[in-house]
């Protein structure tokens, strides 16, 4: 089994995406990341779904982004909006985000051997983040292959995102035909520490718009 890794944050997105590196014959070395957001739930449900999805290995990294803020997720002072979403980039944009979290991919996957990442990002319910554009994954894959000793050796790396041109309701079904348990999952942007999720945020309304276009019942737990 060749070596992966594979971006897991304890959402719906991400652990559709392990499914598929599985199903893939990757054996998946996972790597979530605990920058400061407002909740411990997903970094716990990212705990869950990587033993029950088989990942051979699991690792959270501590990176504090709320010494920057910018955002709703990293900063108190701003609330994360309820009322639906809003033309143009959302307060819960996180600044370079995914850069960040893409180079501490590479740089696991250097050390592990992988020539593989694998990231759940996602284009059509992508809540107008410019960092998931697939314009923006084939750059940082230039970028990854002229900026690694193991690229240069010959060793090139080639960044997976197999669901960023599907709608939430496809990502599910895929999700479901691949045995994952979507209850185990939390996307929400501000879940209770029992990961309950606010039903009101974006992320909570992709969430179930997607099972209702999929014709699923929502595993997901709202507050009352």
């Amino acid at each position: 089994m060749r070596p992966a890794v594979v971006l897991l944050s304890g959402g719906l997105d991400s652990a559709t995406t392990l499914a598929i590196a599985r199903r893939d014959g990757y054996a998946c070395h996972c790597l979530t990341v605990n920058y400061g957001q407002r909740h411990r739930a997903e970094l716990d449900a990212a705990i869950g779904i990587a033993r029950v999805l088989g990942a051979v290995e699991h690792e959270t990294i501590a990176l504090d982004l709320t010494a920057f803020g910018g955002s709703a997720l990293t900063d108190a002072a701003i609330d994360v909006p309820v009322d639906g979403p809003r033309s143009g980039i959302p307060v819960t944009y996180v600044p370079a985000r995914n850069t960040i979290f893409l180079s501490l991919a590479l740089a696991y996957a250097e050390v592990r051997g992988a020539a593989d990442i694998f990231f759940g990002a996602n284009a059509v319910d992508y809540s107008g983040y410019p960092d998931c554009r697939p314009e923006y994954m084939r750059a940082f894959e230039t970028l990854a292959n002229l900026a690694t000793k193991a690229a240069v050796g010959g060793r090139r790396l080639e960044l997976h995102t197999p669901i960023i041109a599907s709608s939430k309701a496809d990502i599910i079904r895929r999700g479901i035909e691949l045995g994952v348990d979507y209850s185990l999952t939390v996307s929400c942007y501000q879940a209770s520490a029992e990961a309950l999720a606010c039903g009101r945020c974006d992320a909570c309304r992709l969430r179930r718009a997607g099972f209702e276009a999929a014709g699923i019942p929502d595993p997901t737990r709202y507050r009352a």
